[in-house]
């Protein structure tokens, strides 16, 4: 493992400690900060707020874009748009980060577990058809599980590391069983299928700008749909509910201050500004990778048939839990920050009651996947 690591290090040129994944700001971001702070307006109102909703909804292709203070909020409210309510359930996968699980808990909603693709490790649509054909049925054109006799109002597959899903066919099961499709493309800015960006497949899609994402504010979210409707109430939900009026302080429900702040806007403009760069720097990391592992007896993990993925996380597989121990305990004893995929979430304590399909590809790949570095390198 030792040639592993002075590869990474010579790819990245450095002999100093290698993070996973750190930003890089390399353009405009002082310059509108500064710009922001002079206009006073640094909270949830200025220009830079609707610039970002503006240009972000541009890039992804959608109608509409509601920034958020992060993708977990964006997520929450998605779902609350998709009328998730307490007590309905929620299909999602469990190899997912643990926002996905926590966006559905904050409704008071349950999520149900089924399989994902080994090729593109979110959500597997067989086994989403196979659940619902033998669990679940239509009762008053709700689809209605028969185990727990509660509604499933959504699906919410999760594009992995970039890597989109098989998101046309699930979409497909969806609309026949009358579940919304509401997609967590936290990690998939830039990511194509079939020539379509992620999280505009359904008619919710909510990303993430978290400090480790392909472009950051520190934090930040946005929503995106083509629904004139769903998109003010989205704008309404994540602004306390404030009804317009020249002074009075008018509330008509209770809601959310998930508003992204103006200063946190002004970053997310620059970054986005940059964003082809990033993803061409991230492509060549990836066929630099690509490579050497191929010779390395390791699988690298490439973007599934059908899919331009932005390779926001890089991610290689070993043949087996131990080796994959053994490579994380060497990379980060030497320098190099390397991480496992997540933990399944029907194996932490808060949902291991919960229902789920046999999920044999997301145990194996939650044996095998690291993700090594992956900065943008510019």
């Amino acid at each position: 493992m030792n040639n592993i690591v002075d590869f990474i290090k010579q790819t990245f040129n450095t002999k100093e400690f290698i993070p996973l994944h750190e930003p890089k700001f390399i353009g405009n971001e002082k310059k509108y900060l500064n710009d922001c702070i002079d206009s006073t307006f640094v909270s949830s109102v200025g220009k830079y707020v609707d610039t970002f909703e503006k240009e972000f909804a541009k890039t992804v292709g959608s109608k509409y874009a509601i920034a958020t203070v992060n993708g977990t909020a964006a997520l929450h409210i998605s779902l609350l748009l998709a009328d998730v309510k307490r007590d309905d359930e929620v299909i999602t996968q469990p190899l997912t980060f643990i926002a996905t699980c926590n966006a559905i808990s904050y409704i008071g909603a349950k999520p149900v577990f089924v399989d994902v693709n080994l090729d593109t490790m979110g959500l597997s649509p067989d086994s989403l058809k196979n659940f619902l054909e033998n669990n679940c049925e239509i009762q008053d054109n709700k689809c209605i599980n028969k185990t727990t006799g509660n509604i499933i109002k959504a699906c919410v597959p999760m594009h992995t590391f970039g890597h989109p899903c098989k998101i046309d066919e699930i979409k497909e099961i969806c609309d026949s069983w009358n579940i919304a499709l509401v997609e967590d493309a936290a990690e998939s800015l830039g990511s194509f299928y079939k020539d379509k960006h992620t999280g505009t497949f359904g008619k919710i899609g909510a990303f993430s700008f978290n400090g480790n994402k392909i472009i950051t504010s520190g934090g930040g979210g946005v929503i995106v749909t083509d629904d004139e409707v769903l998109a003010k109430r989205a704008k309404h939900l994540t602004t306390t509910a404030k009804v317009p009026h020249p002074y009075e302080y008018v509330h008509d429900e209770i809601a959310y201050n998930y508003r992204l702040p103006n200063i946190n806007a002004a970053l997310l403009v620059a970054q986005l500004e940059n964003l082809d760069k990033f993803l061409q720097s991230k492509r060549k990391l990836a066929n630099i990778y690509k490579e050497f592992f191929s010779s390395a007896n390791i699988k690298f993990i490439k973007e599934p048939n059908n899919s331009n993925s932005n390779y926001w996380l890089q991610a290689i597989k070993l043949s087996s839990k131990m080796q994959r121990n053994k490579f994380l305990e060497y990379t980060n004893q030497n320098g190099v920050m390397t991480r496992p995929i997540w933990k399944l979430m029907n194996e932490l304590e808060m949902f291991k009651d919960c229902q789920s399909t046999t999920l044999y590809n997301a145990k194996y790949l939650e044996q095998r996947v690291v993700n090594i570095p992956s900065s943008v390198r510019l």
